[in-house]
C-alpha cells in the first residue's frame, strides 16, 4: 500500500475541511440514527486552520445553546453552501467514539458545546 507523504496528506486534509467553510460558516450537527438533528454547532468562518503533519485543527465552534433534544448516534460536518450538503460522518459515543460525549441523549433546550475538534488524512 502506498505511503502519502507530509505535503499529499495536508493538501487531502485541506481538500476536506475546506468544503465546510464554502465562503461562510459550516455546521456540526448531532443527529440521531433517522439523520434528525439533536442539536446544531456553527463553525467559524473559516472553519479549519491548514493542516499540518495531516491534521487540521478546527477553530472556534458556537455552541447550540437551545438543542431539539433526542438521542445521539452520529455527528455531521455540512457545507454552508450547496444546500447543506453532508461532508463527512463521525461516530459518538460515552466512550470509544470519534466525538466522546458525556450524555447520549439531549434534552430539548439544553446547551450542547464541543472542546476541541480534528481532522486528519492518515499516511496510509
Amino acid at each position: 500500500m502506498p505511503v502519502l507523504e507530509t505535503l499529499t496528506r495536508n493538501a487531502a486534509c485541506n481538500a476536506v475541511v475546506d468544503l465546510i467553510d464554502g465562503g461562510s460558516p459550516g455546521t456540526l450537527v448531532f443527529e440521531t440514527s433517522g439523520d434528525v438533528a439533536v442539536a446544531t454547532l456553527t463553525f467559524s468562518a473559516t472553519a479549519f486552520g491548514s493542516a499540518t503533519g495531516g491534521v487540521a485543527t478546527a477553530n472556534s465552534i458556537t455552541s447550540d445553546t437551545n438543542a431539539t433534544g433526542g438521542t445521539i448516534a452520529q455527528a455531521s460536518f455540512y457545507a454552508a453552501t450547496g444546500g447543506g450538503t453532508k461532508i463527512m460522518e463521525a461516530t459518538a459515543a460515552t466512550s470509544g467514539g470519534e466525538f466522546t460525549m458525556s450524555s447520549m441523549t439531549v434534552g430539548s433546550g439544553d446547551t450542547v458545546s464541543v472542546s476541541s475538534v480534528t481532522v486528519t488524512q492518515p499516511a496510509s
